[in-house]
C-alpha cells in the first residue's frame, strides 16, 4: 500500500505540474522593424543628429528600392528630414512591408503544450478521465512491481527437497525447509505441516486462499476502469454533440461552436477508449498470473495431502501390525 500510494502522489503531481504551465509568450518585433534587420538598427540616424556620411555612401533613395528588394511599397514617401543623411541599412530596414516585420517569433514549446490544449478541448469530463488515467496508471506499475518481486521470490528447489524430506518421512526438515521463505507454495506448505494433526486440508485451504487474494488485489480495480473508461468517452461524446447542437440556432456562431463541439466528443472518446485498451492488456496478464499461481498451490496441497496420508496409513500398518490367523481345529 506504501508503493502504491507514493506512486499515486508522484503521478498527481506531475500531472498537475504539466498541466500548470502555460505556453511561452510570442516574441514579437516592434512595430515597423523586422528582427532581421533588427541589428542593424543603430545604423539608422536620428533626427536633428550630426551626419555621418561614409565616403562613397549614396545621398539620395532610389525609390525601385522597395520593388527591389520583394517588399511592398509604403503608403508614403519616406523622406529623411533635411540635413540628416540615411545609411543604406536604414533604407533597407525601412523599405521591407508591415506584414512581414509584425510576424511574431513562434516559440519551440508548441509540442510541448500539444497536450494540454487537447486536454481542455476535450470539456469538463476530461477531468474524470484524467483520474482514472492516474489510477489505472499507478495499479498497473504497483502490480508490475509485485509481480517482478515475486518471480525473484520463487524458489523450487527448495520446494523440491521439502517434498523429498516428506516422502522419507522427515516431516520436521520439511517443516524447517519452509519456515520464513518468501514464496507463497513454500508459505502454504508450512502452514499445512504445523497444523497437519488439527486439520491439514483446512490449514492448505486458508493458507491458499491468502496468497490468492494477494496476488489478485487491484485486479477489481483494473476491471472497473475498463468498464468506466469507454463509458466516460461515451459521456464526453454526448455533452460535446449537446453543445454543438445548442449553437446551430445561431448563424454567427454556428460554424465555430459546432467544430468546438465536435473537437471535444471526438477527444473525450479517443481518451476514453485509450485508458482502456491500456488497461485492458495488463488487467488480462495479471488475471492469467494468478490462475496460474492457483494451480500451482493446488497441485503443491494436493502432492502434500496424498504424501502425508500415505506415510499416515503406512504408520497405522505398523502399529497395527500383521493381522492375526484364525483356523479351526481338526475334528479328527
Amino acid at each position: 500500500m506504501k508503493t502504491l500510494l507514493i506512486a499515486c502522489l508522484c503521478s498527481l503531481a506531475l500531472t498537475l505540474t504539466s498541466l500548470a504551465q502555460s505556453p511561452a509568450p510570442p516574441q514579437t518585433a516592434p512595430p515597423g522593424v523586422s528582427p532581421a534587420a533588427s541589428p542593424a538598427a543603430p545604423l539608422a540616424a536620428s533626427p536633428g543628429a550630426p551626419a555621418a556620411v561614409s565616403p562613397g555612401a549614396p545621398a539620395a533613395v532610389n525609390p525601385a528600392a522597395p520593388a527591389q528588394l520583394g517588399g511592398s511599397p509604403p503608403a508614403g514617401p519616406a523622406v529623411p528630414p533635411p540635413g540628416v543623411a540615411t545609411s543604406p541599412a536604414a533604407t533597407v530596414t525601412a523599405t521591407l512591408s508591415p506584414a512581414a516585420s509584425e510576424a511574431p517569433a513562434t516559440a519551440g514549446g508548441g509540442a510541448s503544450n500539444f497536450l494540454i490544449d487537447n486536454f481542455k478541448k476535450g470539456g469538463p469530463i476530461m477531468w474524470p478521465i484524467l483520474i482514472v488515467s492516474i489510477i489505472g496508471l499507478t495499479v498497473v506499475i504497483e502490480r508490475i512491481f509485485w509481480w517482478g518481486g515475486r518471480w525473484f521470490r520463487r524458489d523450487p528447489k527448495r520446494i523440491e527437497k521439502v517434498f523429498t524430506a516428506i516422502e522419507t518421512g522427515d516431516t520436521a526438515e520439511a517443516s524447517r525447509l519452509s519456515r520464513g521463505s518468501r514464496d507463497p507454495v513454500l508459505r502454504m506448505m508450512w502452514n499445512g505441516l504445523n497444523h497437519q494433526h488439527a486439520s491439514l486440508q483446512g490449514a492448505l485451504q486458508v493458507a491458499a486462499g491468502i496468497e490468492i487474494k494477494r496476488a489478485g488485489r487491484f485486479l477489481v480495480v483494473m476491471d472497473t476502469l475498463v468498464t468506466l473508461a469507454p463509458l466516460l468517452g461515451l459521456l464526453g461524446t454526448i455533452t460535446g454533440l449537446i453543445r454543438s447542437f445548442s449553437f446551430l440556432g445561431n448563424e454567427e456562431l454556428a460554424v465555430q461552436a459546432v467544430t468546438g463541439g465536435i473537437a471535444e466528443a471526438l477527444i473525450a472518446t479517443a481518451c476514453g477508449l485509450g485508458i482502456a485498451i491500456f488497461a485492458l492488456v495488463p488487467f488480462n496478464f495479471f488475471t492469467s498470473r494468478v490462475s496460474n499461481l492457483e494451480f500451482e498451490l493446488q497441485t503443491a496441497a494436493t502432492n502434500l495431502e496424498v504424501m502425508l496420508g500415505s506415510q499416515t496409513a503406512a504408520r497405522e500398518m505398523e502399529i497395527a501390525g500383521p493381522a492375526p490367523t484364525t483356523g479351526k481345529g481338526s475334528s479328527i
